[in-house]
């Protein structure tokens, strides 16, 4: 039998794509191992312990929190204000940045979601943490700033997430392949499982919730249409599959293809998705898998982030997929245009 690669003997073997960072990036993937290995313990036995439920206050979008939430984050906060090559942090839970004084002349800067989903907790679906790692932009020995952390998403190093679901799995990138890991608890340990993951040109399942349907802009409702739609050539209907947590929904779809949508509508005219905490890090990872993410005129990846909590639409998964929706909000767009100039 071969052997199976941890995740440390893994990030060892490829640290030759990385010659300049002299095992840096090593030790900050693993700050996030032991993290996630925390949070797993804690998330698997949440139903013993008093850690379900709201904290009885709101986050900076103004959404409750969960108890879960302030643990995660607290948790993955100290891991890597204990690890000398991380400078600074930004969280989805948190207002501002947070400046680790103690470790000035770090390189690395991450932001994270520390526990996406963590609404569903109560009903045991999964959650996930994701997690995006940037080089810093300051100088070093220099407190961090707010350029630090409003980088586009193509500088980004290296993106992930981890997974708490029937299993404990951490996927991640950094920029050569997508590599998933899923964790031993009888061990301790994260093994190579999903080596060189790739998600299928096309899929058959398309993730949205479709209770907002009358609010989508038409390009929107023009997709779901054909999604729904009998044609034996193109495989369709398409399945809808929405769990309503972005990890375990694009989880899904990069291993067996499809799409996840979650546009701008009456409600939420410039999206719901945080462009640095969530959309980022995942369009790394789906771009790297072969796949695609866009904000239905654009990639994501090619955004400038303006505000540290911004939100931006997300049309992300299998490429033609997205192609596709793309094409059908240029066409209402277009058509929307026309009706305007001729009234």
């Amino acid at each position: 039998m071969s052997h199976i690669l941890t995740l440390g003997e893994f990030i060892i073997a490829n640290q030759h794509n990385f010659p300049h960072a002299k095992g840096e990036l090593s030790s900050l993937l693993s700050a996030i191992s032991l993290a996630a290995k925390v949070v797993h313990r804690e998330i698997n036995k949440a139903g013993l312990i008093d850690i379900l439920g709201p904290t009885g206050s709101e986050n900076i979008q103004g959404e409750q929190q969960q108890k879960l939430d302030h643990f995660a984050n607290e948790v993955f906060k100290q891991a890597m204000a204990a690890r000398d090559q991380i400078c600074g942090v930004a969280s989805e839970e948190e207002d501002d940045i947070i400046c680790f004084e103690h470790n000035r002349d770090a390189n690395y800067v991450v932001l994270m979601d520390p526990l996406d989903g963590s609404s569903n907790i109560d009903v045991n679906v999964s959650v996930g943490t994701i997690f995006s790692i940037y080089r810093r932009q300051t100088p070093r020995g220099s407190a961090v700033s707010i350029e630090d952390f409003l980088q586009p998403g193509r500088q980004q190093v290296a993106a992930g997430y981890v997974i708490y679901g029937s299993s404990t799995m951490l996927v991640y990138s950094t920029g050569h392949g997508v590599h998933g890991f899923t964790f031993d608890p009888s061990v301790g340990e994260f093994y190579l499982s999903h080596g060189n993951m790739s998600t299928p040109k096309q899929g058959k399942i398309y993730s949205i919730n479709e209770g907002h349907y009358q609010r989508f802009p038409q390009g929107i409702k023009d997709y779901l249409k054909y999604c729904q739609s009998e044609d034996a050539s193109t495989q369709r209907p398409y399945s809808a599959r929405y769990i309503g947590s972005l990890v375990s929904d694009f989880h899904r779809n990069l291993l067996v293809g499809g799409i996840f949508l979650y546009p701008s509508s009456q409600a939420h005219p410039q999206g719901k998705l945080r462009l640095l905490y969530e959309c980022n890090p995942m369009a790394f990872l789906i771009e790297q898998a072969g796949g695609k993410a866009s904000d239905g005129q654009q990639p994501i990846l090619d955004l400038s982030p303006q505000d540290l909590h911004q939100r931006v639409p997300l049309i992300i998964g299998s490429a033609n997929m997205v192609s596709h929706v793309e094409q059908l909000l240029n066409r209402s767009q277009s058509l929307e245009k026309h009706i305007e100039k001729q009234a």
